[in-house]
């Protein structure tokens, strides 16, 4: 019985790939895999390239984070910062109602959920309408807390 070089794991001395970890334990299975890799990743590629429409979160709703300028990947970034941030601070007022809004005002400024609502909708919404939803939900949020 052999071993595989990645796991230690044991091998059947036949096996062409690892049980556990999956690597290739011969060359032609190396060559396979690596084949199979790049079909996929000229699928995947295929397929982002023929669904943007032009927005950062393009028709089908991913685009890899290299393709977008520096503006946008600050843009995503700080979403997501002040979205999860926003939800983290509402967490720990989950029992006063004021916390309800500010979880949905989170929610609303993440990108995943931008690219949601453009299945349902047809196209994702502006960067302006999430500022917006979120600025709703914070201030609302924000008023309840202080007047509760």
């Amino acid at each position: 019985m052999k071993t595989c070089p990645r796991c230690d794991s044991s091998l059947d001395d036949g096996a062409r790939y690892c049980v556990e970890c999956g690597a290739p334990q011969t060359e032609d299975a190396a060559d396979e895999l690596d084949e199979y890799v790049q079909r996929q990743a000229q699928q995947v590629a295929a397929e982002s390239e023929g669904g943007a429409d032009g927005d950062d979160d393009g028709g089908s709703g991913f685009v890899p984070t290299e393709d977008l300028t520096d503006r946008e990947q600050l843009w995503r970034r700080g979403c997501y910062v002040l979205g999860y941030g926003t939800i983290v601070v509402a967490l720990t007022f989950v029992p006063r109602p004021g916390a309800f809004p500010l979880i949905f005002g989170g929610i609303a400024i993440l990108p995943p959920i931008r690219r949601l609502t453009a299945e349902p909708l047809g196209s994702p919404l502006k960067r302006e309408v999430m500022v917006g939803l979120y600025a709703v939900f914070a201030l609302l949020g924000a008023a309840l807390l202080l007047a509760l």
